[in-house]
């Protein structure tokens, strides 16, 4: 390897690392003496130090890691505390759960099954972008279809929507959900 892909090398391991790495476990994973694991990481701490960059490559708990620059702490404050700001409210992850399971499905479909009417939440989850138009019925109105989007399956940590867990148990019947999306009721 040369030290420029030993230099990347490095650096995508300590961008991803939970933890400080250990100069010998780099060594290990790369294949090559710690001597020459130190020298890149001396460069490329001064390197970095010496851009200004909003990360910094530090020694700490027996190992490397790479941190954010000092100087970038009031705005990392910020930038947390509007995400938590950010959170979904109740109405808003049921919408989401019941688009993610029933998809492609209309707004009229989801307000009978969640007995409210969901435009404002659903407005917020399209702008938030988790969820999406994915087309129109072919019947009266051509109601409009909302899915998830691949921001949605990204956020939750799935690779598709095979993913999702099974439904609970305490889930209504097939035959009772298409009663209430046909406007009947839960029982007849």
């Amino acid at each position: 390897m040369t030290d420029e892909q030993l230099w990347q090398a490095i650096e995508a391991v300590l961008f991803v690392a939970d933890e400080p790495v250990a100069v010998q476990d780099l060594a290990v994973l790369l294949e090559v003496p710690s001597a020459t694991i130190e020298a890149i990481v001396d460069r490329m701490k001064v390197r970095i130090e010496s851009e200004g960059r909003g990360v910094v490559i530090r020694q700490v708990a027996g190992g490397w890691r790479m941190t954010t620059h000092p100087n970038a702490k009031p705005f990392l404050e910020k930038f947390i505390s509007e995400s938590r700001a950010a959170r979904m409210s109740q109405a808003a992850l049921e919408t989401l759960a019941i688009i993610a399971y029933r998809q492609p499905i209309s707004r009229g479909q989801i307000a009978e099954i969640r007995g409210v009417s969901s435009e404002g939440v659903l407005r917020t989850l399209i702008v938030r972008g988790v969820v999406q138009e994915t087309g129109r019925d072919d019947g009266p109105g051509q109601a409009i279809f909302y899915g998830t989007t691949p921001e949605f399956l990204e956020r939750v940590g799935l690779n598709s929507l095979d993913d999702l867990p099974a439904l609970p148990d305490f889930m209504p019947d097939p035959s009772a959900l298409e009663r209430m999306e046909a406007g009947l009721g839960p029982g007849v």
